[in-house]
C-alpha cells in the first residue's frame, strides 16, 4: 500500500541538495516517507526535489531553504516547517562543511562550528516539542571520526585561538557527538531518540574547499573512497531501524555502536557545551 500525504512519517533532511544528504532522501523517499529537502541554493535543492520525487513510493517530496551560515535562516526555517507540518517524525542533521579558509558567519561566529554544530542544534532544539508530539520520532546527526584529536572549549569555540579547515572540522563534529549525548539525557522516556553517526570516507565535495594540500589530496583520494549512496546507509538505517532505542546517545558506524575518542564522552563537557551553545543561539 502506497502511503497517503495524511498518513506518512515526515523526514527533513538537511543539506539534502546534494552528495549524503541527497540519497538520505533518496532512501527516504523509497522507504514511504514524506521527505522535505532543505538546502542554500534553491535551484540545486528544486532539481534534488525532482530526483526524490522520480523515486518516492509515498507523498511527493517538498524543499524549505535556508543558509546554515545564519540562525536568523535557520529560525525562519524551523517555523515553516512548524507552520507547514503537523508533525515529524525524523530530522536528518547532515548539513555540513569545511570551510577553505578561516571566516565567520552572519552571527560573527567561526563559520565551520555555526554551520556544522549552531545551526543544527537551534533548528533541533526548535523543532523538538513538535518531535515530542509526534514519537516515536528520532533526531540522527552526521558525525564524523574527524572527531578523534580534536579538541573543543567551548567558551572560545566561535573564535578558536588555533585554525585550520581540518581542526575547525574536527572540532565541529567533536560538537555533533556531543550534543547527542547530552540532547539523548535530556530526551529519556521521551521515545524521541537522539543518535549520531560516522558515514565513512566519502567522495563527496565537502573535502574540495579543505585547504590547498588537503584538498589535493582529497581529490586524489576520492576515485577510492566510499560513493556518496553507500555514506547515507547509516542514516538511512538509524532514520528507519525499527527499534532504535538501543542506539540511544550512540555513535554509530555502520549498523554497530563503536567507541569515539574519550573527550567525546564526557558528560561534563558535553553539559558546558550545551549551556554555552544555548546562550550562543539566543535560547
Amino acid at each position: 500500500m502506497v502511503a497517503t500525504a495524511a498518513s506518512a512519517p515526515i523526514a527533513i533532511v538537511t543539506g539534502a541538495s546534494a552528495g549524503i544528504g541527497l540519497y538520505t532522501a533518496l532512501g527516504l523517499a523509497r522507504a514511504g516517507m514524506r521527505v522535505v529537502l532543505t538546502g542554500r541554493n534553491r535551484e540545486r535543492t528544486e532539481a534534488a526535489r525532482r530526483r526524490v520525487a522520480a523515486v518516492a513510493s509515498g507523498p511527493a517530496p517538498s524543499v524549505a531553504l535556508a543558509d546554515f551560515a545564519s540562525l536568523a535562516d535557520v529560525r525562519t526555517l524551523a517555523a515553516a516547517l512548524l507552520a507547514e507540518y503537523p508533525r515529524i517524525d525524523v530530522l536528518v542533521n547532515n548539513a555540513g562543511l569545511i570551510a577553505p579558509r578561516r571566516e565567520n558567519s552572519a552571527d560573527g561566529y567561526e563559520l565551520t562550528i555555526a554551520v556544522n554544530h549552531l545551526a543544527p542544534f537551534l533548528l533541533t532544539l526548535l523543532l523538538l516539542d513538535r518531535l515530542k508530539q509526534s514519537a516515536p520520532s528520532r533526531v540522527v546527526t552526521v558525525a564524523s571520526q574527524a572527531h578523534k584529536g580534536a579538541l573543543v572549549d567551548p567558551a572560545a569555540m566561535t573564535n578558536p585561538p588555533e585554525w585550520s579547515p581540518l581542526s575547525a572540522y574536527g572540532r565541529s563534529k567533536l560538537c555533533n557527538i556531543l550534543f547527542t549525548r547530552a540532547l539523548a539525557r535530556r530526551l529519556g522516556g521521551s521515545a524521541v531518540t537522539a543518535t549520531c553517526l560516522h558515514p565513512g570516507a566519502v567522495a563527496t565535495q565537502i573535502g574540495n574547499r579543505a585547504g590547498i594540500l588537503a584538498s589535493l589530496g582529497w581529490r586524489l583520494a576520492k576515485p577510492f573512497l566510499t560513493r556518496p549512496e553507500q555514506g547515507a546507509a547509516t542514516s538511512l538505517f538509524l532514520a528507519t531501524v525499527p527499534d532504535p532505542a538501543p542506539f540511544a546517545g550512540a555513535y554509530v558506524i555502520g549498523t554497530a555502536i563503536a567507541q569515539t575518542d574519550p573527550a567525546a564522552r564526557d558528560d561534563r563537557l558535553a553539559g558546558v557545551l550545551w549551556t554555552e551553545s544555548t546562550r550562543l543561539v539566543g535560547l
